[in-house]
């Protein structure tokens, strides 16, 4: 999932966006589960909302999924 960067390199919060956007991008279930118990709902609605990176399928879907939250 993250093949451009050392991963011990990243910093959770820091990079929070890039680490949400590359997760709903292409995490399978068990990442998606650890996205959400890690990040506040708001944040990653928040990254949702304003990403340019996310693929225009995976906003959408994100984007129906935390409406309902």
């Amino acid at each position: 999932m993250f093949w451009d960067i050392d991963p011990k390199k990243i910093d959770t919060e820091k990079n929070a966006p890039y680490v949400i956007e590359r997760i709903l991008d292409f995490g399978r279930d068990e990442e998606v589960r650890w996205l959400r118990k890690f990040y506040d709902p708001a944040v990653i609605k928040r990254v949702v909302e304003k990403s340019r990176c996310l693929r225009p399928d995976t906003k959408k879907l994100w984007t129906l999924i935390l409406q309902r939250k």
